[in-house]
């Protein structure tokens, strides 16, 4: 009876976290988080198969389920998303895309029409003991690959580290990714009996905190691996630059018949915009007012900004305008410190209370959200904007 309630217990969470994760990658979507979401989909399917294995005994189909969800799909592709995660290079990103391919169609062929032997009991099978040599070779392949992928993850992402917080978050993600998957491939080598079920619960469990916390950390757009040379001066030949005027500038030259570029020089007198935090998030929201609605969203929106100007120091600037050729529009430009601001932002009181009311004076809404990758703007336009 035991047994059956941890196998419960652990498809229930397993499903909950694929349902939590479909609607994470569906907001943010991401390699990794799909990734994440197709291991705790596999797992879910081959839990909910170890759930009638254990009441009404194991057969060749729930044997065969539960070594596909925990044996293959779980592990392999929770590793894989640790590499889409940890890893910046984009060569090294596709490289594991075609291992991950390989590995999964092959697998599950074999895994399906293989020969599979041996009295079931209710208790979660061991893969040895049904399975002939070839589905275990094959298993045993992919489980070197998962052990591959996540160390290879794991030290691109602690080659990067330097005391930033967001680093060590990102090890710590890898970490319970690592557990998530190592647990799952032990249920499904040894089954373990009653202690199979709870190792299910704490793989989900660890591949659930592993999002979670990934959600807290920002993400870069491009590799930063074929680039850290140039962002601080440390390597190569291009040596770091103390005073932002010393940069070389580009000037454009006019001549009487046409224009062209001076070759590089040092110009004391024109220093380069100060780069901004790649951390910044943005997102512009459109939204089509109905007919006659519009001094109701507009008092609504002049109590979101009022607020957000007094309680919010992370949102850097969020402001509503209006279209001069369009009535019905307004347009909501936000920008945040990071991502934690962003979600922050939109915990707050008086943003959920706007997205409680505003819908009955909105016809459409659409939302862009952006990545700031430059930026050049007077000290004076955000405190006009936003006065504290």
């Amino acid at each position: 009876m035991v047994t059956v309630g941890l196998a419960f217990i652990s498809a229930l969470v397993a499903w909950s976290a694929t349902a939590a994760l479909a609607a994470y990658a569906q907001r943010r979507p991401s390699a990794s988080a799909v990734g994440w979401l197709v291991a705790a989909l596999g797992m879910a399917v081959g839990l909910s198969a170890g759930v009638i294995g254990v009441i009404l005994g194991f057969g060749e189909l729930t044997f065969r389920l539960l070594q596909i969800g925990i044996s293959l799909l779980g592990p392999l592709y929770i590793a894989w998303g640790a590499v889409e995660f940890g890893v910046r290079s984009a060569q090294g990103r596709f490289t594991s895309r075609l291992l991950l391919s390989a590995f999964t169609v092959v697998p599950l062929v074999i895994l399906f029409v293989d020969r599979v032997s041996g009295h079931f009991e209710r208790a979660f099978p061991a893969m040895g003991e049904h399975y002939d040599l070839v589905p275990r070779a094959v298993l045993g392949a992919a489980h070197v690959l998962v052990i591959a992928f996540l160390a290879w993850a794991v030290i691109a992402s602690a080659r990067r580290l330097d005391g930033d917080r967001d680093r060590l978050t990102e090890l710590s993600v890898l970490g319970l990714a690592a557990l998530a998957a190592l647990l799952s491939t032990l249920v499904g080598r040894v089954g373990l009996d009653v202690v199979g079920p709870l190792l299910a619960l704490g793989s989900v469990a660890a591949l659930w905190g592993a999002c979670a916390l990934a959600a807290g950390v920002p993400r870069r757009s491009a590799p930063r691996d074929d680039y850290d040379e140039y962002d601080d001066g440390a390597d190569g030949d291009t040596e770091p630059y103390d005073d932002p005027r010393e940069k070389p500038v580009r000037r454009r030259r006019h001549t009487s018949k046409s224009a062209d570029y001076d070759d590089y020089y040092y110009d004391d007198e024109a220093p380069e915009p100060e780069r901004i935090p790649p951390r910044l998030r943005g997102v512009i929201t459109i939204y089509t007012l109905v007919d006659g609605q519009a001094p109701e969203f507009d008092r609504l929106t002049d109590a979101v900004v009022a607020e957000v100007s007094r309680r919010e120091p992370d949102t850097l600037l969020f402001a509503c305008h209006t279209v001069p050729s369009a009535p019905l529009q307004r347009i909501v430009y936000a920008i945040y410190r990071d991502e934690l601001a962003q979600e922050e932002h939109e915990r707050q009181p008086h943003v959920m209370e706007f997205a409680r009311r505003g819908p009955a004076h909105v016809v459409a809404t659409n939302v862009i959200e952006l990545s700031l990758s430059g930026a050049s703007a007077s000290d004076s336009l955000v405190s006009m904007l936003m006065p504290h």
